[in-house]
């Protein structure tokens, strides 16, 4: 299986790659520090056997994007990029007393995954997409209040972007979208439409929409005989939290390995 990884140097792309990685799968990661895995022991083992691939590059880049797939796809084996798994988020912020955390540019993960669909192989691999829980107006009512007001206070710039970007998703799949959840031209641009795949015409996609991320260890690994994590299509009800590797352990071990059970669908998960 070969992998392209926008946003796996660290967290849930980066836990998801070591499991795609253990596994034998080829991946590839674009980054804009590839010096981040230096002293990685984990990673280098597979730089050093050619099943980790470091490109250097920008997702807000067309190029740059574009040059991640076509290193994705090389080898001698004839074979195309399998699977992207876009897990980009914001890379700093500052805190304004009335506005909450501020990330810039307002759009980075519209643009990135614009510039992801813009420049797609004809092959038109699978994708998994990381989104938040109360991304959009309907979601929102099924947070907990605590959570809502959490959001609405601290990080409603940042959930614009994500929003964005779900649209982009909502038009490429066929989801349910509703109107009132667009976003502005400050977040997509008006002609954003002629940059992505016809309508409805990209079915080979899982949105993940994960509850409060935490650092906790996963629960799946550590009580493999017990539910640890609860998924439903579409939104999950009093979604607080979830780790960030039982993520990456839903997103491999059931999501990527059972993918006929899960294409073509936008899904929550929480404990």
């Amino acid at each position: 299986m070969k992998v392209l990884v926008i946003g796996g140097s660290r967290n849930i792309g980066y836990f998801s790659a070591l499991r795609l990685l253990d596994s034998g799968a080829t991946v590839t990661f674009l980054l804009r520090k590839p010096q981040i895995f230096d002293n990685d022991e984990n990673i280098q083992k597979y730089v050093k056997d050619g099943k980790a691939r470091l490109v250097t590059g920008d997702a807000l880049i067309k190029d740059d994007v574009s040059r991640a797939w076509a290193e994705a796809s090389s080898g001698d084996d004839g074979k195309s990029i399998d699977l992207l798994i876009f897990t980009l988020g914001a890379r700093s912020a500052t805190f304004h007393i009335t506005k909450g955390f501020l990330i810039s540019p307002a759009n980075l993960v519209t643009q990135a995954i614009l510039n992801v669909f813009e420049t797609v192989p004809p092959s038109h691999p699978n994708i998994i997409a990381i989104s938040p829980t109360g991304v959009t107006t309907t979601a929102r009512k099924a947070l907990p209040w605590l959570i809502r007001g959490f959001v609405g206070y601290f990080i409603p710039q940042p959930y614009r972007d994500k929003r964005g970007a779900e649209q982009i998703y909502a038009r490429v799949a066929g989801f349910s979208w509703d109107t009132k959840d667009n976003v502005g031209p400050d977040i997509l641009a008006e002609n954003w439409t002629t940059r992505v795949p016809a309508e409805g015409q990209y079915k080979n996609i899982v949105i993940i929409r994960a509850a409060l991320l935490t650092n906790g260890p996963s629960r799946a690994e550590k009580h493999p005989e017990k539910q640890a994590y609860r998924v439903q299509d579409d939104d999950v009800s009093n979604a607080y939290t979830v780790s960030r590797k039982d993520v990456a352990h839903f997103l491999v071990e059931k999501v990527v390995k059972h993918w006929d059970e899960w294409a073509g669908r936008r899904v929550s998960i929480a404990y």
